[in-house]
């Protein structure tokens, strides 16, 4: 009997951040760089009161959050896109720009749905090195040839953390061609801090050949609810547009992000909360002679010497319920990614330090 073929993509599968450790009950989650303080209530008494619509089609071009999206960071509502999460807009631009034979880039160690799916879509992959696990933009643009289609980039950069300023940015905006489009996740610039950061969409809200993405997966801690947007010019939406399906966000979700983003004092406390406790985090690993990324998202790569083994720590930390995420699906040797948690996560987790290392 034959049964139908599905086309071959060779690609890796994504493995998020493990949730549970066998036989352990109630472990810390340390691995997936959600939000150390939860959602805010408003967003949760939001998504709440949307109970009543269950049994009805959300708006599917969810305007109440455009709106509050544009009038939030002064946008034009038409350029908008919402996605569910914001790998969603990722996985549009490669089914509306990738066609077999082209080619898109990425730094050497970057977030791994770049990949996956850019080669589900048939194009090539090409991985541009880094230096001292940052994004190289010179190093990027010898990668470019005429089958260039892509350059995608996240700044602050997961899971290296480490990120590109302004000049940087405009640099290398500048000197791709005109015809490739530069898509620049900012997952993580609400824990930006830096006087020489500028966010994507800051920089270049303005461009036509440039699109940003945004999640509420991070500071606002609506992982579980998945949202997220895009933001580009009027053409490059249209596009993504003729691959969106429809109903794509349901209605808790977009009511839960209207409330996120209006609370900005909830935004503040976990700014002020991650400043805190990253520069904490970040002097007991110095202490105790890690190298690791200055703070800058809500997360730190630990990287190992040889007398130490990763993978030893890892079981030591995870023996103490604390689960942080291996690297070995990003091929960096000898490491770990550890998420800012909330301040008792946070105190427990310098303890380990002092007591394994």
């Amino acid at each position: 009997m034959n049964f139908p073929k599905a086309k071959k993509i060779t690609t890796q599968r994504y493995e998020g951040g493990l949730s549970k450790i066998p036989g352990v009950t109630k472990s810390i989650k340390l691995s997936s760089n959600e939000s150390a303080l939860g959602c805010s209530s408003l967003a949760l008494q939001a998504f709440i009161k949307t109970k009543n619509k269950i049994s009805k089609y959300p708006d599917s071009n969810s305007s109440l959050l455009k709106k509050t999206i544009a009038s939030k960071f002064k946008l034009n509502q038409d350029r908008i896109i919402v996605g569910c999460g914001s790998d969603e807009i990722i996985s549009f631009a490669c089914q509306a720009f990738l066609e077999k034979k082209d080619e898109v880039i990425v730094p050497q160690f970057s977030f791994l749905m770049y990949r996956i799916y850019s080669q589900i879509n048939g194009a090539k992959v090409v991985a541009a090195k880094e230096k001292n696990f940052k994004t190289d933009i010179y190093a990027i643009l010898k990668c470019v040839t005429k089958k260039t289609k892509i350059v995608f980039l996240a700044n602050p950069n997961n899971p290296t953390g480490t990120y590109l300023n302004k000049s940087e940015l405009k640099t290398l905006r500048n000197k791709l061609p005109s015809r490739v489009l530069l898509l620049i996740d900012d997952a993580y610039c609400e824990y930006m801090q830096t006087k020489d950061y500028t966010s994507g969409l800051e920089l270049f809200k303005n461009s036509k050949n440039v699109l940003v993405t945004r999640t509420f997966s991070k500071i606002y801690g609506l992982a579980s609810l998945r949202l997220g947007w895009g933001y580009a010019s009027k053409d490059v939406i249209s596009s993504l547009m003729n691959v969106k399906p429809p109903f794509n966000v349901t209605a808790g979700a977009e009511a839960a992000g209207v409330a996120s983003l209006k609370d900005t004092k909830w935004i503040k406390k976990n700014i002020k909360h991650n400043n805190i406790w990253s520069l904490q985090i970040y002097k007991k690993l110095k202490e105790k002679k890690i190298n690791c990324n200055f703070p800058s998202a809500n997360f730190f790569l630990m990287q190992f010497d040889k007398s130490c083994d990763a993978n030893n720590v890892f079981k030591k930390f995870a023996q103490s319920k604390i689960i942080l995420r291996k690297m070995n699906n990003y091929k960096i040797k000898n490491s770990l990614r550890v998420t800012v948690g909330n301040a008792q996560e946070c105190r427990l987790f310098i303890k380990l330090l002092d007591r394994i290392f």
